[in-house]
């Protein structure tokens, strides 16, 4: 397919650039995707979408400060974003500008560590010196992982608020260079209420990297290449949703790593989802059919990400880019911060 085909417009100024005072305070579009409708809710109102039995997913990753801002000898500075480990005092990671790091650059990180980048296929490696309290450092000085659409300065403006808001109220893993967002929307009370009325509330964990947030930079998106990212489906878990899957009762995911997490997990030979820990380079896009996963909610995204792409293919194209069309006529607040919407 073409990925001009997931393509769409938008005003910049609906780019949600701060969280809302209250998480459960966001606006809820549910999309009834067999009668090819919509309704305008708030979040507040998604008890009204569950009934007992339902079982609800959700990815319990943690993120960490990933963004560092470095100084190599000449005094340019470069942003890293760490990625993941892979020993001690190595991560793969993100780094900008590119350019100079073909024959490898040093950088100081606030006069507290050192590290050493080096080129890593598309990517880069950065490799720090040793240090007896690397990752408490790397906690002090590093910034969370926002998305380059969301404005900050880091002057001491918005990095208290987005420590706590950039993080679900249950994340526990640690592990992500990015947030879970569709689950910001949760508050205790919410998960309080589902639970009371009879909803398993259960978890996975996928460890966000660039799969879920680099773009598509090919022309047909079946040559899109995934790098993988790790998951884990506990043995309960497993246990809860096959039990559900058999008796005919509906699961929900929420957020897209969630579902891409189930659906990895899902074995033809079993036709269950499997107890497992691995990584996962599943790219879900139209034509692919859900085997777990029967209702999503996931907040807005980009045009051209995998992730549109992702509930296209479970939604539609068309019925999910005119959805958007008309979240963007009612002003909903978009991405990351933004609202969100309930795939039924």
């Amino acid at each position: 397919m073409d990925l001009k085909l997931f393509d769409y417009r938008y005003p910049k100024e609906l780019i949600a650039q701060h969280p809302l005072p209250e998480r459960e305070a966001s606006r809820l579009m549910v999309l009834d995707r067999r009668q090819q409708s919509w309704e305008h809710r708030r979040f507040v109102d998604l008890l009204e979408y569950f009934k007992a039995g339902d079982v609800l997913v959700l990815n319990d990753s943690k993120v960490f400060p990933a963004r560092l801002y470095g100084i190599d000898r000449k005094e340019r500075r470069f942003e890293v974003l760490l990625l993941s480990q892979k020993s001690p005092f190595q991560w793969t990671c993100l780094a900008s500008p590119m350019k100079p790091i073909k024959e490898g650059v040093s950088l100081n990180f606030d006069g507290k560590i050192t590290g050493h980048l080096v080129r890593e296929g598309d990517g880069a490696l950065i490799v720090f010196e040793p240090h007896p309290n690397l990752e408490e450092v790397l906690d002090q000085i590093g910034l969370p992982p926002l998305p380059p659409y969301i404005q900050r300065s880091y002057n001491g403006e918005g990095d208290a608020e987005d420590r706590e808001r950039y993080q679900t109220i249950y994340a526990e893993k640690r592990g992500s260079a990015a947030a879970p967002t569709a689950g910001f929307h949760f508050s205790q009370k919410i998960l309080e209420g589902l639970t009371s009325m009879g909803v398993k509330i259960i978890y996975v964990t996928l460890h966000i990297s660039r799969d879920t947030f680099l773009p598509v930079r090919v022309a047909t998106i079946e040559d899109h290449r995934m790098h993988g990212e790790s998951f884990e489906v506990s043995e309960e878990t497993a246990r809860v949703i096959n039990e559900a899957k058999r008796e005919g009762r509906r699961l929900t995911a929420v957020g897209t790593t969630t579902a891409r997490a189930l659906e990895s997990a899902y074995s033809p030979k079993t036709e269950g989802v499997e107890p497992l820990q691995k990584m996962t380079s599943l790219f879900i896009k139209p034509g692919d059919a859900f085997k777990v996963v029967d209702r999503l909610l996931t907040n807005f995204h980009q045009p051209q990400s995998t992730l549109l792409m992702m509930v296209s293919a479970l939604a539609g194209r068309e019925f999910i880019l005119e959805a958007y069309q008309e979240a963007i006529c009612q002003k909903y607040r978009l991405f990351s911060y933004g609202d969100c919407m309930l795939i039924v």
